[in-house]
């Protein structure tokens, strides 16, 4: 068990001297009070530890968070008056939200000031300074159950909750899933055991943060987001390699095949590497093959007991045609989440049945309402261009798209293309409006609008959408209205969940009218 004292040695802290009571009345700061600083504290008093909590927002838009800690008892330090290093000054250990990070230049400059100086102390060697560790560097340094990190530039979230229900489907093995999808999971700790099977997805938020691997790394795809942050496309990647570098040597990478920078992890050596792709898979991969999903010859981990996986004849695993997810990129997700599923033992009818039953994640190519022969897609994750295109080929003519918020500062030059020749129509909102709806007209796209908020464009799509499918004549359709807005929510929402259910609200509404113009 871990010896009492002044700092809490983390490399030697394990859930068992958690259980045991190695936190009972340690001091511990918690930076940030957003989803993660709330999870934090919660499981750190929980355990005993004395915590205190920093946040430099004023308080009177803390109080939900305050209420979340649901009478635990836990110091306050709220406001932009509160001195930052003030709130670790008798600290055993800094725990912080993902966000909060002295690299980040989106980290508030007092705060990130102070946090650099204790990490420059540290360094030195000053016994009297702290460790920093993020929510989930902490959750992987203590959870006694196999995990699986997903990430990627986008489909991270698709094939983290697949994968989930996927390894859902062995009773024997209950699955968690969690992290950036917005569920912390420092809290079920305590519940965890190696019969566990835990899914976290891991942004580029996240990973600089981490010191510990996962059992399996998944990899979507690498391109480029978040410059804001990281300054440089390569910058970006760097950060993206790190769940490569710190997987666990006897679990397995699971990179996507087509992906040029995710199928160069293939060489890194630390733990076999699994390749998935859209044609033929290559040996102890997965792929397509004759229109069926199918496995050539892939082994089970050991922690599964080894062997190669059970599969139908010449490695079937599901017809194509059974996903219920749109589009060849979420084919590509599939192929991801069952080769997860194979590794950690799956059985195959089990997989099939799961992975046809899946019908997607709320803001992610997400069927909304179909009015009128019109249907509404909610695919408010959809901020990075890549995504946006991959969302406009997920569906037939016609299409309206919604986009518009804030620039994340990233390459659009090819979007516009593709909008002209999928899109009949584009609504464009927020600050980038402008600019994307010129970029639009100047690739060819004849018909664009400009709206002054979501409902607004979501009435002007509707429209559209109408005329194109009274256009095609007869038998056509659905058209579809696609909110994919390749851009942040800032400007008009507190984040892209926000947008996606004012998106959703607005779809009601015209469907309530539309059923009081009928009666």
């Amino acid at each position: 068990m871990t010896t009492p004292g002044p700092l809490i040695d983390l490399d030697a802290l394990t859930m068992a001297d958690v259980r045991a009571g190695a936190l009972a009345d340690r001091p511990i700061t918690v930076l940030g009070f957003a989803r993660s600083g709330i999870a934090l504290a919660r499981f750190l008093a929980d355990a005993g530890a004395k915590v205190t909590i920093y946040d430099g927002r004023p308080t009177d838009e803390l109080t939900a968070a305050v209420a979340a800690l649901e009478s635990r008892s836990v110091r306050t330090l709220l406001g932009p008056d509160v001195d930052p290093a003030a709130a670790w000054a008798e600290a055993g250990l800094v725990a912080t939200s993902p966000s909060i990070n002295p690299d980040y230049p989106t980290t508030e400059p007092r705060l990130r000031a102070a946090l650099q100086g204790l990490v420059a102390a540290r360094a030195a060697g000053d016994a009297r300074v702290p460790a920093l560790v993020s929510e989930p560097d902490l959750f992987l340094r203590l959870c006694e159950a196999p995990t699986i990190g997903v990430t990627g530039t986008k489909g991270k979230t698709t094939t983290a909750a697949l994968t989930a229900a996927l390894l859902a489907a062995d009773p024997s093995h209950p699955a968690v899933l969690g992290g950036n999808i917005g569920i912390p999971l420092v809290e079920r700790l305590p519940e965890l055991t190696s019969d566990h099977r835990v899914v976290i997805e891991l942004s580029e938020l996240q990973l600089p943060t981490l010191s510990r691997g996962t059992t399996v790394a998944v990899y979507t795809n690498v391109t480029s987001d978040h410059l804001d942050r990281h300054g440089s496309a390569e910058a970006y990647r760097r950060v993206k390699r790190r769940l490569a570098e710190l997987v666990d040597p006897d679990g397995a990478l699971v990179l996507n095949g087509e992906d040029p920078v995710v199928g160069g992890y293939a060489g890194l050596g630390v733990a076999p590497a699994v390749l998935y792709r859209r044609e033929r898979p290559m040996p102890g991969g997965v792929g397509v093959a004759d229109g069926w999903i199918v496995a050539a010859g892939m082994e089970r981990l050991p922690l599964a007991g080894g062997g190669v996986v059970g599969t139908g004849p010449g490695g079937r695993i599901m017809p194509v045609g059974e996903l219920a997810i749109p589009g060849a990129h979420n084919v590509s997700n599939a192929l991801a989440a069952i080769a997860v599923a194979l590794l950690l033992g799956g059985a195959p009818d089990a997989i099939r049945a799961a992975a046809a039953a899946f019908t997607g994640v709320e803001h992610r190519l997400e069927t909304v309402a179909v009015i009128d022969g019109v249907r509404f897609v909610n695919d408010s994750q959809g901020t990075q261009p890549d995504a946006v295109i991959a969302a406009l080929r997920a569906f037939d003519a016609p299409v309206v798209l919604i986009a518009g918020g804030r620039d994340k500062g990233v390459d659009l030059s090819g979007l516009p293309p593709v909008v002209a020749e999928r899109a009949a129509a584009a609504v464009v909102i927020g600050e980038s409006g402008p600019d994307l709806g010129a970029r639009f007209r100047d690739a060819g796209l004849t018909t664009v609008e400009s709206a002054a908020d979501l409902a607004d464009a979501v009435r002007r799509a509707d429209a559209l959408a109408q005329a194109a499918l009274r256009a095609a004549g007869p038998g056509a359709g659905p058209a579809t209205v696609l909110l994919s807005p390749a851009a942040a929510s800032f400007d008009m929402f507190v984040d892209y969940a926000a947008r996606g259910r004012a998106f959703k609200e607005a779809v009601a509404a015209l469907t309530a009218e539309r059923r009081r113009g009928m009666r």
